[in-house]
């Protein structure tokens, strides 16, 4: 079931969106339609894509659980030839 909404937007925008319709052989509704009903897809496709994301991670296999300092990860000092800070 379809339902109206108003949209409020600049006039020059609803111009722009008036001559981008006539061209593509469509109203302004139409377009604004597809662009709501691609949004909210793409929306949908993420949402979905970090719950696979979040549940792998929590069934993930533990490999040792190493861990390191920001200081420890940064620390140059050891790869430098003369060894000086």
């Amino acid at each position: 079931m379809k339902r109206n909404i108003t949209v409020q937007l600049d006039e020059e925008i609803i111009d722009r969106a008036k001559v981008l319709a006539a061209k593509r052989g469509t109203s302004v509704s139409a377009l604004l339609s597809h662009q709501v009903i691609k949004m909210t897809e793409e929306a949908a496709r993420y949402e979905a894509a970090k719950q696979r994301a979040l549940a792998r991670m929590d069934n993930a296999i533990d490999r040792g659980g190493a861990t390191w300092t920001r200081e420890e990860l940064h620390d140059r000092a050891q790869y430098r030839k003369d060894g000086t800070s």
